[in-house]
Order: C-alpha cells, then structure tokens, then sequence
C-alpha cells in the first residue's frame, strides 16, 4: 500500500497511524456571496448542474427557504453528511469526485492555494 512491506505488528501500525500528510489534489471552488446568490450569471457549469437537481438528491445546491425562497437566502448542499449551510463568502468545493461541500474562508486559505486564475480570488 506504502510502496514497501510493513513488517510491523498491528498494534505497532495502529499505534503509529495518527498522523497523515493530506495528498496534493487540485479541486474546483466557487466562493458564494450575497450578490452572486441573486445573480448566477458567473456561477461555474458544475454548481448550475447542482442547482437543477432534484431537491433531496445528494449534490443539489438549494435555497435555504425552499421552496419559499426570495431569492436572498443562503444555501444549502446535500452531502453524504447531511444537509450543510453554505453561509455568505464560504467556498463551495466541488472534490476530488464530484462531491460538494462548503468551507469556510479561513480553512480555505489555510489549505488551498491557487492554481491558475489567480486574479479572480
């Protein structure tokens, strides 16, 4: 699995199995604000994909209000987790297989750095 045999013990790997390094991946991200909310006219092609599925499907982006949105909530993915708050300047994540999550702005510059389009974050 690690390119090499680990002769250990299992309870000499299970002892040693807390800490990870997080693999380089390039994902895809959108930050929602109040004013791209109202006007998704620069929303990328995977986040109007999202907003036209079925309500419950895991994936759908969604209203927060729905369906007695006025167009000024925030919104909300259903993931694998549950339903999860996308608040205002929270990045919406599409990973590394499809999936979509929100993170909040810190934790997104804190593990992400651009990769080409620099001036638009």
């Amino acid at each position: 699995m690690f390119g090499y045999e680990d002769k250990r013990t299992p309870q000499e790997r299970l002892r040693d199995m807390y800490k990870f390094r997080k693999k380089p991946v390039e994902i895809e991200a959108f930050q929602m604000t109040a004013l791209r909310r109202q006007d998704n006219s620069d929303w990328p092609e995977w986040l109007h994909r999202a907003w036209n599925y079925g309500e419950n499907d895991i994936g759908a982006v969604r209203p927060r209000d729905y369906p007695n949105s006025d167009g000024t909530d925030p919104l909300v993915i259903n993931t694998l987790e549950g339903s999860m708050l996308v608040s205002w300047d929270d990045w919406i994540i599409k990973g590394i297989q499809g999936e979509l999550y929100p993170c909040k702005p810190d934790i997104f510059a804190a593990s992400y750095d651009p990769v080409g389009h620099e001036d638009y974050i």
